[in-house]
């Protein structure tokens, strides 16, 4: 079942990144033009949602298995990597995002282009950053696809910093892993 969930993963990545090459160029001019000074609060579909000024919305679920509204127009293959980042929190959170949220989305890993934080309750908080971004999907179905082969945070980290270290963002001020 695991095979099979990442060959869909990696499948839909392709396709994403087929797509996505204007789009990351969109999303790197994008990034450099957000503003984080204010948040707007809505309600939609029962759960919390806030539009940041730079753009990205923030929705808040009961669980990792519950996914954001704003994922509802959006493709199979998109659905699939948060339900993937959603179940390896322990995986993103040490990766670095090249595409420049540091600076336009004070992001702080890879992690928070698909989720802000998990909650004690288990909630969560979600970004739909990562549906506008191919750099931020690419990274963190690498990563996944790494650590369910098997490699250390660590290896997996010095392979997301080399494919990276250049013509991307700097990237955002991760710590390196355990």
């Amino acid at each position: 079942m695991k095979k099979k969930w990442l060959s869909v993963l990696l499948a839909g990545t392709m396709i994403l990144a087929a797509c996505g090459n204007n789009a990351e160029e969109s999303s790197k001019k994008n990034h450099t033009e957000h503003d984080q000074t204010q948040t707007k609060e809505q309600s939609n579909h029962g759960s919390h949602q806030h539009t940041l000024a730079n753009g990205d919305l923030q929705e808040e679920t009961a669980s990792a298995n519950k996914l954001p509204s704003f994922l509802d127009n959006q493709s199979e293959d998109l659905k699939l990597v948060y339900t993937a980042a959603g179940q390896a929190t322990e995986v993103l959170k040490w990766m670095p995002c090249y595409c420049g949220c540091a600076e336009s989305a004070n992001h702080k890993s890879n992690l928070n282009c698909f989720i802000k934080k998990v909650k004690d309750d288990g909630s969560v908080v979600w970004d739909d950053h990562g549906t506008r971004c191919i750099v931020c999907v690419e990274i963190a179905v690498k990563s996944i696809k790494q650590a369910q082969e098997g490699a250390s945070l660590k290896e997996i980290r010095k392979q997301i910093d080399n494919d990276y270290k250049e013509g991307y963002a700097k990237p955002t001020s991760t710590p390196m892993p355990l």
